[in-house]
């Protein structure tokens, strides 16, 4: 348990395996995490439902990446519950600067309508949070940032913790030695986040179907 929090020391916590989170919103202190159980997202196998798939070929949205990072961070701590705080608040915005946190946005027109936040280290990518404000808004981004990631050279996708909103795309939980393992090759490999080009809705698609 901590107050006080370096983006340095972040980052070395995030190289052990450990993460930190608040209580709620208005705690003042951190706690890191180490659970028994790692969620993540293996990039081979990540899945698209036939109705997801429908849904990214109607094409009515866009994507950016890094264009509205703090507000993607307000929208994923905009729920009754949330254990981003102000310290986290600070933090990312310290390490968004420093180029090790990167956000993934959906907008509808001018609105901001889903997005997906984390932190990269080498090739592994740290998800922290994502929402919602439209049908599958947080499913589009996630399809899209596992497009990028792997076209990026990233090899680890970490979700922290396994929701079944995230297992129905191919979410699993792996041990705690088995993360690690993961995570120490991951570090040792070179992967740029802003390297690759957002692709088309249909291709998109077609990429994911053909390695999915």
């Amino acid at each position: 348990m901590t107050d006080r929090l370096s983006a340095q020391i972040l980052l070395s916590g995030y190289a052990q395996g450990i993460f930190p989170m608040a209580e709620s919103r208005d705690s003042t202190q951190l706690h890191w995490f180490d659970p028994a159980l790692r969620g993540i997202i293996p990039l081979e196998n990540f899945h698209i439902s036939h109705s997801l798939a429908k849904e990214i070929r109607r094409a009515d949205f866009t994507i950016s990446t890094n264009h509205a990072f703090r507000a993607v961070v307000e929208g994923c701590a905009d729920r009754s519950e949330t254990w981003i705080n102000g310290p986290l608040f600070a933090l990312y915005d310290e390490l968004h600067a420093a180029g090790f946190a990167h956000s993934l946005e959906v907008w509808s027109g001018a609105t901001l309508v889903g997005g997906i936040f984390g932190i990269t280290l080498g090739g592994a990518f740290f998800g922290e949070s994502m929402f919602s404000a439209r049908r599958s808004g947080s499913k589009i981004a996630i399809a899209f940032l596992v497009d990028r990631l792997r076209e990026a050279g990233f090899s680890l996708f970490d979700t922290q913790y396994i929701t079944p909103h995230l297992a129905s795309l191919g979410g699993i939980e792996v041990p705690r030695e088995d993360y690690r393992t993961r995570l120490a090759k991951a570090l040792y490999q070179s992967a740029d986040f802003n390297a690759p080009e957002t692709p088309t809705p249909q291709l998109l698609v077609q990429r994911t179907t053909q390695t999915s």
